[in-house]
């Protein structure tokens, strides 16, 4: 269902604009030169970016869990980003000062970071575009993986969390046809040993009501 636009949504996503990271400007035609992500945080931490951020439940969740690390949430939906801004920055005084947002598109993610800069990628409930013609679009496509791999460190990890089966079946097939060592795989998430350190999505909490299993995977590359 498509979100119904946001009043004022520019001024309220201006409003946070010390948590959001903006490309430099460039000329028309110009090549965007990628940024050190470093750059963008008060102390230098390994970077974990998560795609698809949604609401920012996740990336507020793991940002408060996790102080040692750099969080950057990247989403396409302008609406949809203003509303984890503004989640995130509702934590006034707690909030972590170590969590970014990106409004941008995963098809350039490769504008956005240098060459192997990223420790981490999570990839959660991401669109499953379930027609048989749209397998391109999928974010586990062979054509994305190509990405990851350009903005991830050597040996960096990839983790997905989807509950839809044929996504994920799908993915596992495009980790061992790139040639990516598949580290951790389960079909039930939330019985597994890794759940007690599982942040939940917004997405993730409906489903796991309706008693839908989550399905995981972490890829190494």
């Amino acid at each position: 269902m498509r979100m119904r636009r946001k009043k004022h949504g520019a001024e309220r996503i201006s409003a946070c604009s010390e948590i959001l990271i903006t490309l430099p400007e460039k000329a028309e035609n110009e090549a965007a030169n990628p940024v050190d992500p470093h750059i963008y945080f008060p102390v230098e931490k390994p970077i974990h970016l998560e795609i698809g951020c949604g609401k920012g439940d996740f990336a507020v969740g793991m940002a408060e869990k996790y102080p040692d690390f750099n969080f950057i949430a990247m989403e396409r939906v302008p609406d949809v980003a203003c509303i984890a801004l503004e989640k995130a920055m509702a934590k006034k005084d707690a909030r972590p000062d170590n969590l970014r947002f990106i409004i941008g598109d995963a098809r350039g993610v490769a504008e956005w970071f240098l060459p192997h800069s990223v420790d981490t990628l999570y990839l959660n409930f991401s669109d499953p575009w379930p027609k048989k013609g749209y397998a391109k679009r999928r974010l586990t496509h062979e054509g994305f993986l190509n990405l990851y791999r350009q903005i991830l460190k050597e040996g960096g990890l990839l983790r997905l969390k989807t509950d839809n089966q044929g996504l994920f079946d799908f993915s596992l097939e495009e980790f061992e046809r790139c040639g990516l060592k598949i580290e951790w795989v389960t079909r039930d998430l939330h019985a597994s040993e890794k759940n007690a350190d599982n942040i939940m999505t917004e997405y993730e909490r409906n489903f796991s009501e309706k008693g839908q299993v989550i399905y995981s995977a972490w890829v190494r590359f």
